[in-house]
């Protein structure tokens, strides 16, 4: 039995000798300089001292999902359509993602198939935008030149003309894309146009969505392709734990929001219950009905 295991099973290891049961739990996060990381930082500190939430940087959400079934974290941040078909519980939707395909303003690409045959960088491998650059690459004809790198990589190897874009999931602006932009001007390629075939094939996770005006300097706002964006655990986390970080979504919603996407995301019960196909966990559900009715 792991120390985590240990610590969720019987709760026994109390803060500060006052005899307060203590959770000690490990949450599955993203990158640096995205916004998963920044959110989960962010529900950390909100949730201090009880329970204790360690981030983990990761690739992704696939990476996230990878960990929770291995038992090797206890919570996890992902992409809906990533977490479609497991067997996890949701404690809340926490924001929108917003799928960025990244080129350099001065590509003459207007649409994400002028891109077709070019090298590009559709989402770091075990990220949640990976999965989502595959079925680009199939419903858009894209080609074969396509790598996988993470979000810093991928910025400084379009800055060095050796990929042509960088496809990027998560709230917008994001903080890696905005220092690229300021020192070589780049500008998003609306998805909207794939948006149907998407949808057709796999549902309707995928959802209309804009980067307002102004974000990377851009004149007028881009329509472009989101996803929910779900905080996971397996279905045995206890169910008072549960309870607690939920209730924290919804009492602490307005200092759970990363000072990057101030403006764009926000946290309420109507969103934080739209988990899409995955339900909620008991202990989260008996949450927003005492929280809301």
């Amino acid at each position: 039995m792991n120390r985590r295991t240990f610590l969720l099973g019987t709760l026994a290891v109390t803060a500060c000798g006052t005899g307060t049961p203590i959770a000690d739990l490990t949450l599955a996060a993203g990158e640096q300089g995205g916004l998963y990381l920044d959110f989960a930082t962010l529900l950390a500190r909100q949730l201090e001292p009880n329970p204790h939430v360690t981030p983990r940087m990761t690739a992704g959400s696939l990476e996230n999902l990878s960990l929770l079934r291995d038992r090797q974290v206890d919570l996890g941040l992902t992409l809906a359509d990533t977490a479609t078909g497991t067997d996890l519980r949701a404690l809340g939707r926490v924001y929108e993602n917003y799928f960025q395909l990244v080129v350099r303003a001065d590509d003459p690409a207007r649409s994400v198939r002028d891109l077709a045959n070019r090298p590009l960088s559709l989402g770091a491998r075990g990220s949640g935008a990976s999965v989502f650059g595959e079925r680009l690459v199939t419903e858009a004809t894209l080609g074969s030149l396509i790598d996988h790198l993470p979000l810093a990589e991928a910025a400084q190897a379009l800055a060095d003309r050796r990929i042509d874009a960088f496809l990027w999931s998560g709230g917008v602006p994001t903080p890696t894309v905005s220092t690229l932009d300021a020192k070589t001007p780049v500008r998003l390629l609306p998805l909207a146009d794939v948006l149907p075939s998407l949808r057709q094939r796999y549902g309707r996770v995928y959802e209309p969505v804009s980067v307002p005006a102004g974000v990377y300097r851009a004149p007028a706002e881009v329509p472009t392709v989101g996803v929910a964006n779900l905080l996971v655990c397996r279905a045995d986390l206890p169910n008072d734990i549960a309870g607690a970080i939920t209730r924290t979504l919804v009492e602490r919603a307005a200092a759970l929001v990363p000072e990057q996407a101030l403006g764009t995301q926000f946290l309420d019960v109507r969103s934080l219950i739209g988990t899409t196909d995955i339900p909620l966990h008991p202990g989260a559900a008996t949450a927003y009905r005492d929280l809301h009715g």
